[in-house]
């Protein structure tokens, strides 16, 4: 590991991951008239790319991703401004995500579990990952 002014440096081929998984949120995202009037359940998943570095020497949450206002943030991009698919939903939490300059790339599932199908289906999901070079 190399390191710097500030410490040690970790490589950028071997990024730290921070996951905040299961966020339940209430949206009225959907195609259907009715998802848009009754609204349902979303959780989400995230993996953020961050490095961990500055955040493990200093023991300063200034220093690292404040998971728990990410969740406020993704909660507020769940619950307002409805869309008709959960991939621009995706999109929308992914670019949250990216918003703090600390993360490199993230993954965002977005789970529908009570997506309006015939018959039993547990979950529908759709998982993206984006970077800063997206």
């Amino acid at each position: 590991m190399r390191t710097d002014s500030h410490g040690p440096v970790p490589s950028a081929a071997a990024p730290d991951r921070l996951a905040v998984r299961g966020i339940e949120c209430f949206g009225h995202h959907g195609v259907f008239d009715f998802e848009r009037a009754e609204g349902q359940r979303f959780v989400i998943d995230l993996v953020l790319s961050v490095d961990t570095t500055a955040a493990a020497a200093s023991d300063d949450l200034q220093d690292t991703v404040d998971y728990g206002s990410l969740v406020d943030a993704i909660r507020q991009g769940v619950e307002n401004d409805p869309v008709d698919l959960i991939e621009t939903l995706a999109e929308r939490l992914a670019r949250i995500c990216l918003a703090d300059p600390r993360v490199g790339s993230t993954e965002v599932t977005v789970h529908k579990p009570d997506a309006p199908l015939r018959g039993h289906v547990a979950d529908v999901a759709l998982t993206i990952t984006r970077s800063r070079r997206d």
